[in-house]
């Protein structure tokens, strides 16, 4: 197909994701929240509880990072860095992962992370969420809660994975016939 016959059909994709979008939208608006523990998670500061971490926002995003020996995690969070500012201004945003607090903070420092983290290490808070497999790893993906009347209540959740909507690049590199291709991320590019 020749390419301005082959755009005129990837737009008409495109449209039809939107579509889709508008109504998956639609449906999260209508669920029931599910309420959730007033879990603890550790930081370089301490013990720090979920409700804590709304501040002053009565919206807050939770990433389950799968931590620091995961170079996709790594790709999400390097996305979510350049993004923060923006996420931030509409809700609470932190990264929660199973490492240590101290590892969690040099891992930051050296990609340069300005968002917040916990450690749900010695917790139940990712497999509750459903971000733990049967076999005991840990999975990625983002909640989404709110605060109201004393409770706090999870929206919406979904998980990650290469491809996902969550990830700009894996789209861009989608522009190439071949995709990513051999193309995997890595802690460090030459």
């Amino acid at each position: 197909m020749r390419y301005k016959g082959t755009a005129k059909k990837v737009e008409t994709y495109r449209r039809q994701i939107t579509g889709l979008r508008e109504k998956m939208r639609a449906l999260q608006a209508a669920v029931e929240p599910e309420p959730v523990a007033d879990y603890d998670f550790a930081t370089p500061e301490g013990t720090v509880r979920l409700s804590k971490l709304f501040g002053r926002k009565d919206d807050l995003i939770v990433i389950h990072n799968m931590g620091s020996s995961c170079p996709n995690c790594t790709l999400w969070a390097d996305g979510f860095n350049g993004l923060y500012d923006h996420l931030a201004s509409r809700a609470a945003f932190v990264v929660s992962s199973p490492d240590a607090p101290a590892a969690q903070k040099k891992f930051a420092a050296g990609r340069g992370w300005r968002f917040p983290m916990v450690s749900h290490r010695d917790t139940s808070f990712a497999a509750d969420m459903g971000y733990r497999s049967e076999r005991g790893g840990w999975l990625p993906g983002v909640s989404v809660f709110k605060r109201a009347d004393g409770r706090i209540l999870r929206l919406a959740d979904t998980s990650f994975s290469p491809g996902d909507d969550f990830c700009a690049l894996w789209h861009i590199l989608d522009l190439f016939p071949e995709g990513a291709g051999e193309w995997a991320p890595k802690f460090r590019y030459r």
